[in-house]
């Protein structure tokens, strides 16, 4: 078993996406295992029933397979900018329900019968204007500071807006759109969206963040 937490992710996985964001600001180094979705490790699947990302085995074996319970289990460790202090449990769950389930047809309508993306794509802007209201109040959804409830909702957003870039830059969301933007810019989200190979069983493990200096 490794000294460190390990933790199979998938670099394009909203879920992995808020497990390493909040990984990273917590400055707990794991080992990294990019996942090919199609082809699951059996390190992976023997450890979690689910069998899928993210999944964090800890140094003592216990197993965190859900997003929000990996961001909480870092955030314990260190929490240097108060995230825990900003997280809206509500507003969490409205996106990884409602929003989740209409974004989910309307990115990938073809895997749903009877499925019309355009009626699901204008729930799921509902709940993003919903956002932008609360975004014309304050810079970040909780608060000036960015905190639990940003890093949880934004590669939702994200996904959403890669669906039709041109769309969704042409709705009146300023402030959803500069809330994202700023984001996506910021070094943290650049350090999380590292680029690796699937990995094998026999492989050198991957630090992450890697703190060599290399």
């Amino acid at each position: 078993m490794s000294v460190r937490p390990v933790l199979y992710s998938f670099r394009r996985c909203p879920y992995a996406m808020r497990a390493r964001l909040a990984l990273l600001i917590s400055g707990t180094i794991c080992e990294l295992r990019e996942v090919k979705l199609s082809a699951k490790p059996e390190a992976m699947t023997a450890i979690s029933a689910k069998a899928t990302v993210p999944v964090l085995q800890l140094a003592d074996g216990t197993v965190l397979d859900e997003s929000l319970d990996v961001m909480r289990w870092a955030l314990t460790q260190a929490d240097p900018e108060g995230w825990l202090d900003r997280a809206d449990e509500a507003l969490i769950a409205g996106n990884d329900g409602p929003f989740k389930f209409h974004l989910d047809r309307y990115k990938y309508s073809a895997r749903y019968d009877d499925s019309d993306p355009l009626v699901h794509r204008a729930a799921a802007a509902q709940i993003v204007g919903d956002l932008e209201m609360r975004l014309a109040r304050s810079a970040n959804l909780s608060g000036a500071q960015r905190g639990f409830t940003d890093m949880a909702i934004m590669p939702f957003i994200r996904q959403f807006a890669a669906t039709d870039r041109a769309w969704f830059a042409a709705q009146s969301w300023p402030h959803v759109q500069r809330w994202l933007e700023r984001h996506l810019t910021a070094p943290l989200f650049k350090q999380a969206m590292i680029k690796l190979k699937p990995w094998t069983a026999g492989d050198e493990p991957v630090l992450f963040p890697d703190r060599s200096g290399g």
